[in-house]
């Protein structure tokens, strides 16, 4: 089953999370789309990349608690032209890739995405209720470290952005086969204004990072984490296995799920968008508008009546219903 499951350690300001996903990842595996630019099954190293992209997005949607899509994007000058997963408020996920060349056995971030430097990562925050001319938040890393070298996990990545964003201290382990995606998060929580009072000081600590020992000692134990440890235990083997030794707080699991966004009328406004001399000349060219998704495989097909409907002033919605494959 596919689970999130959120910690505390008692007594220090150290936060954790694990998530498993099972079901829901083979779900997304099994749609048509999984396939690169040439009609074949994605590689191993890219179906292992949007697995750990599809936990690390749920993992930082439930650390945000934000109400809205998270969406968190690799993209660069490799094989792999982008990687995207998506998150919603309800930890409803979906994934796919765009791969435009050979991606060798093995091969690891830098050589999927960042062959000459210029990958970049990307996480945007869309609110579900934008306010009229709010603009999502997005911020962008490199995908290369402080010293410029190239990262080689997404973990590395992920944990660089978030000092960067958030200023605390992060530890991600993050694995991804055929069968399991899984992820763990171990987070430094922010200073609270008392202690800060009970020390004598009026404002926060900027100078924390690096320095929590109950942090570094928690990190330090999630990082003998292997990758195959991280598939093979449940989360109670795992938790037993790291912090036998801590007092640890858990909270009622979550259910993360695969699921898909789009739909007809999403895909009508785009299509309205792109203008009625262009939807014409799609007509005209191939008898009708067809659209793929490319997250969930559902094919959304327009005739000519129906296309053209999109233009007249009573049409609110495109008539028909998608037909799906």
């Amino acid at each position: 089953m596919d689970r999130l499951h959120k910690f505390l350690f008692e007594g220090v300001p150290v936060r954790g999370m694990i998530v498993r996903l099972e079901g829901g990842w083979r779900e997304l595996l099994a749609r048509r789309t999984s396939r690169d630019d040439g009609g074949h099954a994605f590689a191993q190293p890219v179906r292992s990349l949007l697995g750990e992209m599809a936990a690390a997005a749920c993992l930082m949607q439930a650390n945000l608690k934000f109400n809205g899509a998270l969406v968190l994007q690799v993209f660069g000058d490799g094989p792999v032209k982008l990687a995207v997963a998506e998150a919603q408020h309800d930890l409803s996920f979906r994934a796919t890739a765009k791969v435009n060349g050979p991606v060798p056995a093995g091969a690891r971030l830098a050589a999927m995405l960042n062959v000459h430097g210029k990958g970049r990562c990307a996480i945007t925050l869309d609110p579900k209720d934008r306010l009229p001319g709010q603009q999502p938040y997005q911020g962008v890393v490199p995908l290369h470290g402080t010293r410029c070298e190239p990262l080689q996990r997404l973990s590395e990545v992920l944990e660089h952005y978030m000092l960067q964003s958030e200023q605390l201290d992060t530890r991600l382990v993050l694995a991804a086969d055929d069968e399991v995606a899984a992820g763990l998060l171990i987070q430094r929580l922010p200073l609270a204004g008392e202690a800060n009072l009970a020390a004598g000081r009026s404002a926060p600590d900027e100078d924390a990072i690096g320095r929590s020992e109950d942090y570094n000692r928690i990190a330090m134990l999630a990082g003998t984490l292997t990758a195959e440890e991280l598939l093979a235990l449940d989360p109670d083997d795992l938790m037993r296995r790291l912090f036998w030794q801590e007092r640890v707080l858990r909270f009622e699991p979550q259910t993360p799920h695969f699921a898909c966004t789009c739909s007809r009328e999403r895909v009508a406004r785009m299509l309205f968008g792109l203008g009625r001399e262009e939807v014409q000349g799609i007509v005209d060219e191939q008898g009708q508008v067809e659209i793929g998704c490319d997250f969930c495989g559902a094919q959304y097909r327009f005739d000519p009546v129906d296309a053209l409907a999109l233009f007249t002033p009573d049409a609110e919605r495109a008539p028909g219903s998608p037909s799906v494959q």
